[in-house]
């Protein structure tokens, strides 16, 4: 007999349900009302007077006015925001930061206010909704639940509070969801990630798990840790009503063999993309990876072609205005303040009608030391396809151009990869890299056919070496992952040191 809880769900699954066809069955609609609104709320705070947002009427206005800008190009108005000033982004101050690692600004205080934040929990709730709509599983619900994130113990940032996105979104769960809720609030708040596993795995693995979500490697890390605690092979040994897997933050591919073998069993997965910037999408069909775009977040998105994103003037696209296939860089408009922001995240349409996307890389991780642009899509394909070809598990990887090699001979591609199993023939293996990159990107073919790059070069890694990589970058566990490539080496150098 199905539970209280249970019987909840379902409902509101289906309320959820009508209305995401109502805004998904007018996407321009949508879209413009919530630019209109965006626009007209905003006008009198110092960005709106700065930019004129009084004499904004259309699309082309605001674009006029307002260049794409990264973290970096807002930053002098953040800054002001976190010095305590009121209504510079958006009216009044925020009600949180969610603090994030930048590579070029150090560490990034993105706002959240009193209207974004309730987005960040109905969309995940509503995702787990259309799970439920989808599949008719409900029963997880009874079970215990944990999210691998970070601490949510905040700071104070002259009267704001400051953290992790998956820390601050811990002090939202639902109060009918609370006794589900693993590990402990003080095992949560431990820093140290290797501490953490250990104590959240000592914590769960004698208890009815049936909701595990986290990105990828952590997961993979909890996993083996239960293992060797209980010396099962197996999380259906560990917990027989494992009923649901929920991810994001990385592409599930590279891990998703790996992944299934230590299921033990068939989970459903639920694929998200939720950044501290706001949630963007979801899974809606069972049978396909693909996300839907959500329209109605008071969010106003621009699309700029990847391969022109690097020019004076790219051209901003609205979603009437994109194409399938294309690979865009997503740039927000929010009603946490964030104008013209560029998030660095590329992503491609798959669907408009509704409007589905894949998330193909970051905008700035790619590699083009020959002009081949590369990016992180293509290499997961490549390296997707020679698994399926040839066998092997993998646990990590990063992608690397070597243009002067210390051996000679022509310049390459350097993958150096953490096998959990190797391929029997790497030689072959490394063969089919090289295919499926180059049956993916034209201008990496034409290098290889021309002579001007030699085929990839593998590096096998010892075990743990990106664990190890990511400690001493002060980046292990949480939302931290490994760039899938670089146009530099500086990751690779610093891979290739700690195994010497």
């Amino acid at each position: 007999m199905a539970s209280i809880k249970e019987i909840g769900a379902r409902i509101w699954a289906q309320i959820a349900e009508r209305e995401t066809q109502k805004w998904a069955s007018k996407p321009l609609e949508t879209q413009e009302k919530t630019f209109q609104a965006l626009i007209e709320r905003a006008k009198d705070t110092a960005f709106g007077r700065d930019h004129d947002f009084a004499s904004i009427k259309t699309m082309k206005d605001f674009q006029d006015r307002v260049p794409v800008r990264d973290y970096e190009g807002l930053r002098n108005y953040v800054d002001r925001v976190v010095d305590g000033e009121s209504d510079v982004l958006w009216p009044g101050r925020p009600l949180y930061y969610a603090k994030t690692s930048g590579t070029t600004s150090g560490a990034k205080y993105i706002p959240l206010t009193k209207e974004s934040v309730p987005y960040h929990i109905k969309s995940a709730r509503n995702a787990l909704l259309t799970h439920i709509r989808n599949t008719g599983r409900s029963g997880f619900l009874n079970g215990k639940m944990i999210f691998l994130q970070g601490s949510p113990e905040l700071e104070d940032k002259k009267g704001v509070s400051l953290g992790r996105l998956s820390g601050i979104t811990a002090h939202f769960v639902p109060s009918y969801l609370l006794k589900n809720r693993m590990p402990s609030w003080e095992t949560n708040c431990i820093e140290d990630w290797e501490k953490k596993v250990d104590a959240i795995t000592e914590e769960t693995h004698q208890v009815d798990m049936t909701v595990i979500s986290g990105i990828p490697p952590w997961v993979q890390m909890y996993f083996e840790r239960l293992m060797a605690k209980t010396g099962k092979k197996t999380m259906a040994e560990i917990f027989p009503n494992f009923d649901l897997f929920v991810t994001g933050g990385v592409a599930l591919e590279p891990y998703k063999a790996r992944l299934l073998e230590l299921f033990g069993k068939d989970v459903p997965i639920l694929e998200t993309y939720p950044a501290s910037e706001g949630f963007f999408a979801y899974q809606d069909q069972s049978n396909s990876p693909d996300l839907l775009l959500l329209l109605d977040n008071a969010m106003f998105y621009e699309f700029v072609p990847a391969d022109q994103y690097f020019e004076e003037n790219p051209p901003r696209l609205t979603i009437g205005d994109v194409a399938l296939g294309v690979n865009y860089a997503l740039i927000l408009n929010t009603n946490a303040g964030l104008w013209g922001y560029s998030i660095g995240d590329t992503v491609m349409f798959v669907s408009k009608s509704p409007y589905r996307i894949r998330v193909t890389g970051r905008i700035k991780h790619f590699i083009s030391a020959f002009g081949e642009h590369v990016i992180g899509s293509e290499v997961e394909y490549a390296m997707d396809q020679a698994l399926n070809q040839h066998g092997g598990l993998v646990r990590e990887f990063t992608v690397a151009p070597n243009v002067n090699p210390l051996e000679g001979g022509l310049p390459y591609h350097e993958w150096l990869v953490e096998f959990d199993e190797a391929p029997n023939d790497i030689e072959a293996f490394m063969t089919s890299l090289d295919a499926g990159l180059r049956q993916k990107n034209s201008y990496y073919e034409d290098l290889i056919t021309g002579a001007i790059l030699r085929p990839c070069v593998l590096r096998s890694l010892g075990p743990e070496s990106f664990i190890r990589y990511m400690k001493s970058e002060g980046k292990l566990g949480g939302q931290n992952k490994v760039p899938r490539l670089t146009n530099d080496r500086k990751i690779a150098e610093a891979l290739l040191a700690l195994e010497a």
